[in-house]
């Protein structure tokens, strides 16, 4: 079964750190591409910076840059193309080579927040040790599984938080006003009100983590 993993890393050397360090307002995004061909080291960015000439001072100084070229510059949003140069850090080969795809990524703290799609969990451990084996720091924010094509996703829920969660909604519990309270929808699932009420909350957060929400570690 296929994943979605949101990871944080971080390492000196990682594509576009030292701009990121250097700029503490920046905000850059990776735009996505529907493949990414091994070996490849020039990616399109979205950047956000209010002073497009102190950008790109840094961008000439980052020693993870070896080109950049600008696409488009509106209101303080800017479009490169960045060639990275051969010592950079990057995951994006070890993703590829797994047959994984890189759904987003944005920088977060001082490092990259990124979403992954991995054909499943040996493909994970896979990127997490190629993360190990180049001093990269991995966080593993969250981890969802993806039901077959055609099958019910699974949004991240276990079958316990989705049982829950389909036994509150059928019985009420989420209705206005309120048609069952806590203890009963326990008491029909055997359980009691503090273990239902924290199935339905972890359930709830993965539920909106996997759809809305754009979790953030802490910086």
């Amino acid at each position: 079964m296929s994943i979605t993993a949101k990871l944080h890393i971080q390492h000196d050397h990682l594509a576009l750190v030292p701009t990121i360090r250097a700029l503490e307002e920046v905000d850059i995004r990776v735009i996505t591409q529907g493949t990414t061909m091994p070996g490849v080291t020039a990616f399109p960015f979205l950047i956000e910076y209010d002073d497009r000439e102190a950008l790109e001072e840094i961008l000439d100084s980052d020693p993870t840059v070896a080109s950049y070229d600008l696409v488009d510059w509106t209101d303080g949003t800017g479009v490169y193309y960045i060639e990275h140069t051969p010592d950079t850090k990057l995951i994006s080969p070890i993703v590829t080579e797994v047959n994984g795809f890189l759904i987003h990524t944005e920088t977060r703290g001082h490092g990259w927040l990124v979403r992954l799609l991995l054909p499943d969990r040996a493909a994970l451990n896979t990127v997490w040790e190629y993360a190990r084996e180049h001093d990269i720091s991995l966080d593993i924010i969250e981890i969802y599984g993806n039901e077959d094509a055609g099958g019910e996703g699974s949004y991240g829920l276990t079958d316990e938080q989705r049982t829950a969660l389909n036994t509150a909604y059928r019985r009420g519990y989420f209705s206005e006003p309120r048609e069952k309270s806590l203890d009963e929808v326990a008491d029909e699932m055997g359980l009691s009100s503090t273990a239902i009420s924290g199935r339905l909350r972890r359930g709830m957060r993965n539920l909106i983590a996997a759809t809305i929400a754009e979790n953030r570690p802490d910086d």
